[in-house]
């Protein structure tokens, strides 16, 4: 079992092709027990920070740890790995792929049996176990190289867009799976363009930009840092044009009513200077009508990538 204190460390890390700087002072860890979001453009430096964390990449500078140690061929034997990109064998059978997989970490036969079977099933795959990986969808060949990152119980598990071409059901299935897997202490890095589904599913984040780390720390932390004297107020019974003349209240944005939500409410998100001024527009608001939700506000995750990317 993986230890839940297990830290892996990416220490300024620089990579250069050319003279493009692809990767720049890179930095920052990935804990035990948490799966940790990584997120950029296109071309921000996601894949090559993966590949250097691997190993397939040699940094020009810097260097990667495991609890503190450097990382070595051994070490990395334990990773287990999804590329962005299919890297099954296609004329394979499903479970003797994961098998074959499993027996290059070093697993005995029966052992690999036995976990790509029971990894397989749970994945949804459980039908398909002697079907070639050609005859599979695009979705059903994704959730067979979960599988096989999984299989031999790795100590670090990194994974390049894992839920690409997964439909919601069999996104559910894989979050499932990750976060069971994540809860027997080792770190899990995976990158994503689905910024709903990192939202949902990570405990840390990680934003790059220009092989830059715009941002990181955990999910709540970041929305406490970056949401700012916002507020969240919900009126019925009265409109909300007054609040714009509030001193101190800025940067009023409309959010569209609940289905359920009675006709006459009115719902905005606004920015004001102090706390003193947010106490003044709920009393206020108590004044006008029924105030049917006032709170501090949380930025989502797109929110908070579109604001430490510019």
């Amino acid at each position: 079992m993986t230890s839940a204190d297990t830290v892996l460390a990416i220490h300024s890390v620089t990579k250069s092709y050319g003279s493009r700087r692809v990767l720049d002072e890179l930095s920052f860890r990935v804990l035990g027990g948490r799966l940790t979001g990584f997120v950029g453009r296109n071309g921000a430096g996601k894949t090559t920070a993966m590949r250097v964390i691997l190993g397939v990449l040699a940094a020009d500078s810097g260097h990667v740890t495991l609890d503190g140690e450097a990382l070595n061929i051994e070490t990395r034997r334990r990773f287990g790995y999804m590329p962005e990109e299919r890297g099954l064998y296609p004329k394979m059978r499903v479970l003797e792929q994961i098998v074959y997989l499993g027996r290059l970490h070093g697993m005995t036969a029966t052992a690999a049996r036995t976990s790509g079977r029971s990894l397989l099933t749970r994945l949804g795959l459980g039908e398909r176990l002697n079907d070639t990986v050609q005859s599979l969808s695009l979705g059903n060949q994704q959730r067979a190289q979960i599988a096989a990152a999984l299989v031999h119980s790795p100590a670090v598990l990194v994974l390049d867009e894992p839920f690409s071409g997964l439909d919601p059901l069999a996104v559910d299935t894989v979050v499932s799976v990750l976060s069971e897997f994540a809860a027997g202490g080792a770190p899990v890095i995976f990158s994503s363009h689905q910024l709903d589904i990192v939202e949902r599913l990570c405990d840390d984040l990680v934003v790059i930009a220009d092989g830059q780390i715009r941002a990181s720390g955990s999910r709540n932390a970041l929305r406490a840092e970056h949401g700012g004297l916002r507020f969240e107020l919900a009126l019925d019974g009265s409109g909300l044009d007054w609040l714009a003349a509030v001193p101190g209240v800025s940067d009023l944005e409309r959010i569209a009513p609940e289905c359920d939500a009675p006709s006459s409410t009115a719902h905005v998100v606004f920015a004001v200077d102090s706390a003193a001024t947010s106490q003044l527009v709920l009393r206020e608001a108590l004044t006008r009508g029924e105030v049917t939700r006032f709170l501090r506000h949380q930025p989502t995750l797109a929110q908070i990538f579109r604001e430490v990317i510019r």
